[in-house]
């Protein structure tokens, strides 16, 4: 028997919980439904879900602040429902580490469609802590107290590891593959995300800002902005790539 991928329905109410869940069942998915942010948390233990589907109004702690604390120990791809339609919440919810965000009320279809898309892009990374085949090629690219490793997901920086999620990492990595060169934000979302993502370009730019966080202390390199353009990764000394 095929085990069916579980998603963790988030949402305090319940009639729109049991719709999700009915949609999402007769895909072939299995759901759970909690009511609660502190539940939600519980249950991604117990439960061990594959994707997220999180109501941002919630009772007790919002869905903003679960998925805060989730993203301290876990990369579970996580859709966002909400009612709010601001860019502020959008891009809130982005940088907190969501995977897509979908606006209630919603169309059945679309939200299957965004769910299957975003497992589609998780189904493609590589298992944690495993190990690359020793006869199989190393795709890495090297800077200056940087080393960011494709093969094994691993980012070395000035002798510490820097942990961040899979398509960062991989963002990272192609703009890093490419020094100096341009590219807009259709071509990252095209190149990255795949043709069959369902979102907009501030996904790039959300991912951009979270990168930059993470490496402000360093000179000899940067990300920079193209005004009117896109992203490059700008270095003008000599790299090593193996």
């Amino acid at each position: 028997m095929v085990n069916k991928q579980r998603i963790l329905i988030v949402d305090d109410d319940e009639n729109i919980a049991e719709l999700v869940s009915l949609y999402l069942i007769q895909e072939c998915f299995d759901t759970n439904i909690v009511l609660d942010g502190e539940a939600a948390l519980e249950a991604v233990k117990t439960y061990q879900p594959d994707l997220m589907l999180l109501d941002i109004m919630l009772p007790g702690i919002d869905g903003h602040e679960v998925l805060r604390r989730l993203r301290r120990t876990s990369n579970l791809p996580v859709i966002l429902l909400s009612a709010k339609g601001e860019v502020f919440d959008k891009v809130l919810g982005l940088e907190l580490g969501a995977d897509d965000y979908i606006m209630k009320p919603f169309d059945s279809k679309e939200m299957v469609a965004r769910v299957k898309a975003v497992l589609r892009r998780f189904q493609t990374e590589p298992p944690v802590n495993i190990p690359p085949q020793s006869d199989l090629p190393v795709e890495k690219v090297s800077y200056p107290g940087l080393s960011i490793n494709l093969t094994d997901y691993s980012v070395h920086y000035n002798g510490a590891v820097i942990e961040m999620p899979p398509k960062e990492l991989e963002l990272f990595y192609f703009l890093a593959s490419h020094p100096n060169q341009v590219f807009t934000r259709e071509q990252l979302l095209d190149h990255i995300w795949s043709y069959d993502y369902i979102g907009d370009t501030r996904t790039v730019d959300v991912h951009i800002k979270r990168l930059r966080e993470k490496f402000s202390d360093q000179h000899s390199w940067k990300l920079t902005t193209v005004w009117g353009i896109g992203y490059k990764f700008e270095y003008h000394g000599e790299r090593s790539s193996l």
